[in-house]
Parts: C-alpha cells; structure tokens; sequence
C-alpha cells in the first residue's frame, strides 16, 4: 500500500506555526515586526492567519482589540494591492514572549489540523490568485472590525472564516477560500445581531 509524501499529511499552516513556536522559544522573545518578516512566500494569508489566532486564546488583555487591529491595517493594504505587509512601528515593535507565541500554537493547533485535513491544492484556483486575495481585503477587513470590537462571545466565528480564507490561500484551494467567505457571511450576521443584542442590553439598563 503506498504513503502520501510527509508535505501532502502536514500542511503549510502547521509547518510554519511549529516553526514559529521554536523560533520564539529560541530568542525568547518575538517582535509583531520580526513575525511578519519570517513568514517567506505566503506572507499576507500567514499574515492574516497569524494575527486571527491570538484572538481564540484564553490571554488576559485586550489581545481582540489589538490583532484586530492589526489585521484591519493588514487587510487594507491587501485591498490596496501590497506585496509584503506593513506595520507601524509601534505595532510592529511590541514583542510577545516566547510563552504567549506557544500558548498560541499549542491552542489552536487541533483546530489547524482539523481544517488541514479538508484541503486540497488547485480546487477553484481562480479564488486563489492575486486579484482573488485583493479583493478577499474586504471581507477580511470586516471580520478584523468584528474582532476588534468588544462583542461578548464574538470571537470564534470571525477568526474562523478568516483562519479558513487564509490557509484556503496559502495552499490554494480555492473552494476552502469559498467557504471561508460563505462563513464569513455568517459570521458576521451573527456578530451584528450580539452587537445590537449588547446595544440593546445597555439601553434597557441605563433606561
């Protein structure tokens, strides 16, 4: 019986988060700056990926707010076209220990491989291409608005259809990179409807 190539069972994403959880482990420390510019030919999805997963993580802080709006910066220089990502530098300059970065990994890892495992390379490959990722800027950077936002239970469901658009990317599969959208519909019907939820909560509260 024959055996699928070791790169066909690992995918991209999981290769590179393993990656990036040693690199930091190693220096102990790691830059927002210094991620960006590890991430090599697939840069803007892992871009995209790297700054939804924080948001999964039981962290304390306002890790939301921020790598949403990191992402929000991201996806419009996505919508404008770029190349390579930017950041300002004082975003780009904060650091994340080497524990954080593995907290990271560690945790949303089962979630990565399970998405892994329903890829295929060349499906739909013309939502793959370059005018397919400018045009995905948009719905990119709605679901890094809802991130961002402090909406209770909000998170999954964005970073989800942006984890899925993004490794839809990274390995080509055009028909994950539908679904990514499809669920970012969904995902963002259902952020609405708890933000107006929230809204409404308060209102009857101070009234």
């Amino acid at each position: 019986m024959s055996h699928a190539p070791p790169e066909s069972r690992t995918g991209t994403a999981s290769l590179q988060l393993a990656a990036l959880a040693q690199a930091a482990g190693e220096a102990g420390t790691i830059t927002l700056g210094e991620l960006l510019a590890a991430m090599g030919r697939t840069s803007i999805a892992f871009a995209i990926l790297i700054l939804s997963l924080p948001a999964l993580t039981p962290i304390p802080g306002p890790f939301g707010m921020f790598f949403g709006t990191c992402l929000a910066i991201v996806s419009l220089q996505i919508i404008a076209g770029a190349r390579s990502i930017w950041l300002p530098e004082v975003l780009a300059r904060r650091s994340l220990s080497a524990a954080t970065v593995q907290l990271v990994v560690r945790h949303t890892s089962p979630f990565i491989q399970r998405v892994e495992t329903i890829l295929r390379r060349d499906r739909l490959r013309l939502l793959t291409g370059r005018t397919a990722e400018t045009l995905l800027g948009v719905p990119v950077f709605l679901l890094a608005v809802a991130i961002a936002l402090p909406i209770p239970f909000g998170n999954f469901l964005p970073v989800a259809a942006l984890v899925v658009i993004a490794m839809g990317l990274m390995e080509r599969d055009g028909l994950a990179t539908l679904f990514g959208i499809l669920l970012a519909a969904v995902a963002l019907g259902t952020s609405g409807g708890l933000l107006y939820g929230t809204a409404s909560a308060l209102g009857w509260a101070i009234g």
